[in-house]
Order: C-alpha cells, then structure tokens, then sequence
C-alpha cells in the first residue's frame, strides 16, 4: 500500500476565520429572536420578516465563504456588506418610531460580522473602510443621532481597526516564524553534513597528506596539497555554522524581529577569539597549536596580533623558501597572551635586520614590533644562523584590553 503523506499547515488566522464563522450563526439567531420578541412595535412587520428572511438564506447559504481567507473575496465583502447596510437604512421603514427611540436596527449585531469578515481579511484599513460605512449609515437611519448612537458607531469603528491590526501583526508574525523554522532546518542539515564532511572528507584528505609525505616524490607534493585543502575545508566548516541567516525588519506590520548579524568586524567591546584569526594560517607546512579553550582578546588586539603572526609567516616564505615550515604556538596566560612563530629555514645572518632597516626595508620593524608596540606588547626575534628564525610576540593582558 503506497503511504499517504498529510501536511498540516498552521495558520494563526484559522481561528480568526472559525470564530466568524460561529458569530455570524449566533447573531443571525440573535437578531430573529429580538424580532420575534418585539414585533408588536413594527407598524411593517412584512417588511422586517422579509428581509431577515434573505438575511437567514444569505447567513446560512455564505458559511463556506467565511471559512477562510481564500474563499472570502474582495465581491463576497462587498455583497456582505451591502446586505448589512440594507438592513440598516430598512430599519425606519419596518419601524416609523427607530429614528425616534434607540432601538436595534434590523440586522442588529450581525452588521459586525461584516466588520470582521474585512478585518481578518485585509488588515486595519479595510476595517476602517468598512466601519465608516457603516457608521454613516446608522447615522442616516437615526436621522438626529443621540449619544449612545454617536458611542457605538465610535466603538464599532474602533474595535473593527484594532482587530484589523492585530491581524497584520499576526501574519507578520506567522510569516517571521516560518522563516525561522526555516533557517533551524537549514541549521540542522548545514551541521549534519559538517559531521559528514568531518568523518570521511577531513579523515581521507589527511591519510592522503600523510601517505604522500611518506612516499615522497609527485605523490609528496599531493600530500601538500591534499593538507592545505584540508585545512581550507575545516576552516569553512568551522566558519559555516557560524554564519548568520539575515531576516529583514517589517515595522510596518507591527512585527519587528532583528536577527543578530556576526560581522567580519565585531565591535571593539565584544571579545573574540584569538584561535579563530589564526586558523586560517595553518596549513600544510604551518602547523598550529592553540589552547584547549578560546584565548579572548577585544577586536583591535587580537586583529593586531594576528597581523603580526602573518607578517612572520610572509617572511618565512620569502627568505626561507615555500618549502620551509613553521609552527605557531598560542600560549594564554593570566597576564599576558604569548604567540610564537618559528620556522626550520636557514636563519638570519648576524646584522641583517639593521642593513635592512638602513636601506628603508621596514618590514619587521613596522609589520611586526611596530604593530606589538602599539598595543603596549613586544616581539623578540631570534636567530641563528642554520638554525632557523623564532619570533616571540607578547601582549599584556591589561594593556590589550581583554575581556574576560
């Protein structure tokens, strides 16, 4: 047997639409009764009979155009409306003393109904467009309006706008919640595959690094790349759950829901996470090694750094050659944070750093110290010829304003 699937799609106007439904039964019923009991006051009965006969038929016949937004038209509202009005202006003929005395009119308090159905329907505006006409016609029909006739037309016309605008609130609301549920769909699945791509693609890339370094040859240089594309696609997974679904602002409809939006540049009071700048360096010849836990530095600080931690790498690559390699080791301390670059090249001879200051070539003085001097820290260069370069950079905690 081939399964049926039922989708069940939820809707906070539903209610709104059976609610009508069961009013517009109730005050058809109310209104015939109030007839029934006060006829003896009509001097044209007929002409009441007549029509809360067509509005019985008109109630009763229309149900199905109520039951939702779909079935009730832009020429159902106004047909329905008509009906109401009629009513109203019918009221003087049925009874010559209505203008005279604050009696019900004919249709009564289904003439709300017709209210509604226009507020539900198409929001405040309609319902005021609505009421209005209504109101003018309770006006006509009183000929001289007394108070209560001037406070219910007020209440009517009040209560039918509030009740239109709550419903725009409730769809705009509806409409944030939808795209919502859409993005934690989206969430889920985005993660679902990060599991994915961690236990197979990450595990291969790495067997491949390591098979291809071991076999050395063509096969060492697809190890290379195999590594580097490795922590390129850790790092987009890493990045990826993170990223922000924008959801667009709608004050207009009375619902505003504001999404918080991660920019590539944080506030400067917000602490970020040292260990997320400096994944993007590690690579197949760059091997990282962080702390457990994040290492927080306010924006500005751990921008710097990790500027300074890319400057070293830059020369490593251009005095050591592409196929040196380097480490970065991250060390968070109570008082300080301490990153260290150091590299496997053939070091740099004694007096090198001040010929090439002399010449004007300010790559380590500005790139490097002059940036750890800026924020109150230092950086160490060591070297010994055949031996490597190190690079210790040093930011006090205090001084580079973290946040924790």
């Amino acid at each position: 047997m081939a399964k049926r699937e039922r989708v069940v799609r939820m809707s906070v106007e539903q209610p709104l639409w059976r609610a009508l439904t069961g009013y517009r039964v109730l005050t058809m019923i109310y209104a015939v009764l109030l007839f029934a009991f006060g006829r003896e006051r009509y001097e044209r009965p007929w002409v009441a009979v007549a029509y809360l006969a067509v509005m019985c038929v008109w109630t009763l016949a229309t149900l199905p155009r109520v039951a939702n937004a779909a079935s009730c038209t832009k020429r159902f509202l106004a047909a329905d409306l008509t009906v109401a009005l009629v009513g109203i202006l019918l009221t003087p003929l049925a009874d010559a003393h209505a203008q005279s005395v604050d009696g019900p009119t004919l249709p009564s308090i289904w003439t709300a109904g017709s209210v509604l159905a226009f507020a539900i329907k198409g929001g405040w505006r309609w319902a005021g467009v609505a009421s209005s006409l209504v109101a003018v016609a309770n006006i006509v029909e009183r000929g001289d309006p007394s108070r209560d006739t001037l406070h219910n037309v007020l209440l009517v016309w009040v209560a039918s706008i509030a009740i239109g605008y709550v419903v725009e609130v409730a769809r705009a609301s509806e409409r944030t919640l939808a795209r919502a549920l859409e993005i934690e769909a989206a969430t889920r699945e985005r993660e679902r595959l990060a599991r994915d791509i961690h236990d197979s693609v990450l595990q291969v890339l790495a067997m491949v690094q390591r098979r291809g370094t071991a076999l050395g040859g063509e096969a060492a240089e697809l190890g290379r790349m195999a590594g580097e594309q490795e922590v390129a696609l850790r790092t987009l997974v890493a990045g990826g759950l993170t990223r922000p679904s924008l959801v667009s602002e709608d004050e207009s409809e009375g619902a505003v829901v504001r999404v918080v939006e991660v920019d590539d540049e944080p506030d400067d009071d917000t602490p970020v996470d040292l260990r997320l700048l400096l994944a993007p360096r590690a690579g197949a010849r760059v091997t990282l090694s962080e702390p457990g836990a994040p290492v927080l530095l306010v924006p500005p600080a751990a921008r710097e750094l990790a500027a300074a931690v890319g400057a070293a790498l830059d020369n490593v690559r251009v005095h050591a050659g592409e196929d040196a390699r380097a480490w970065i080791l991250v060390e968070d301390w109570p008082d300080e944070v301490i990153v260290t670059v150091r590299d496997d090249g053939p070091g740099i001879p004694e007096g090198r750093l001040a010929q090439a200051e002399g010449e004007g070539r300010m790559g380590v003085a500005l790139s490097i110290q002059g940036r750890l001097r800026d924020l109150g820290g230092s950086a160490e260069l060591i070297s010994v010829p055949g031996q490597g370069t190190e690079v210790e950079l040093k930011v006090p905690r205090g001084k580079a304003g973290q946040g924790r």
